[in-house]
């Protein structure tokens, strides 16, 4: 079981999300675990204080450093596992992707810290084995990014969906983005359904749906398919669609 400890001033924040769908069969089954972690509980005023003035002046606030450590010593005391990354999301950090959440996957437990307000104190950063970001944009905390991440994570550990090829056949396993999905009627409103995916013939199949990711790829996304590695057998669908890469 892949363990998640997160550490958040908003732990109400993933009641919801942690209590529907793949998430919640996924804990059920023991397949993964969550712990929010309240970073105010680890405050040592009675207002429980996470926060203070930057030195050096400057606008906002910055989160304080001893409640994050302390928390961090807690997951550390109840918890045994050598193989363990602790992250901090931050807009500083790199970019999250597949890649990413499949190495994660690998792991044993995960300890997440969401930041906010200014960002933490730079002395956390000496705690941290990984710094993820969501992009380059900026979010009111950690906490979305801390459950995009979980959700993600969680899709490369077996039986968390209903099929083992969902996680193999996605957008970006690849490199590629996902060929395009048809299900009943057959015609819905003048448009049918391609009629190689109604023939049966699994190899013609599986070469519309990889002509198409290639495609896909292509139109929406060319940054990918120039990364991506190609078969012989993919170079060939790229001639077949008048794709030049060179």
């Amino acid at each position: 079981m892949l363990k998640f400890f997160v550490l958040t001033i908003f732990p109400e924040f993933f009641e919801s999300p942690l209590h529907v769908s793949i998430l919640k069969r996924a804990i059920e089954k023991g397949l993964i675990g969550v712990e929010l972690i309240n970073i105010r509980d680890f405050a040592r005023d009675k207002h429980r204080k996470v926060d203070d003035y930057p030195y050096g002046g400057g606008a906002g606030m910055v989160m304080k450093p001893e409640p994050i450590f302390e928390a961090v010593d807690y997951v550390n005391s109840v918890t045994k596992s050598s193989k363990k990354r602790i992250i901090l999301l931050s807009p500083q950090g790199k970019i999250f992707n597949n890649e990413i959440a499949k190495e994660l996957s690998k792991e044993d437990e995960l300890i997440i810290i969401c930041g906010h307000y200014e960002g933490v104190d730079e002395r956390v950063k000496t705690l941290i084995t990984d710094e993820i970001s969501l992009g380059d944009f900026v979010l009111t905390g950690g906490e979305i990014p801390a459950l995009a991440i979980i959700d993600a994570v969680s899709r490369f550990i077996p039986g968390v969906l209903g099929s083992d090829e969902s996680a193999i056949n996605e957008s970006f396993t690849d490199g590629l983005l996902e060929y395009p999905q048809y299900t009943r009627p057959e015609e819905y409103r003048g448009l049918r359904v391609p009629e190689v995916l109604l023939s049966g013939n699994h190899r013609e199949i599986a070469l519309f749906r990889r002509r198409e990711s290639l495609r896909l790829t292509y139109e929406k996304r060319p940054d990918l398919l120039k990364k991506a590695k190609l078969t012989e057998e993919d170079k060939k669908l790229l001639k077949e669609l008048n794709i030049n890469l060179e």
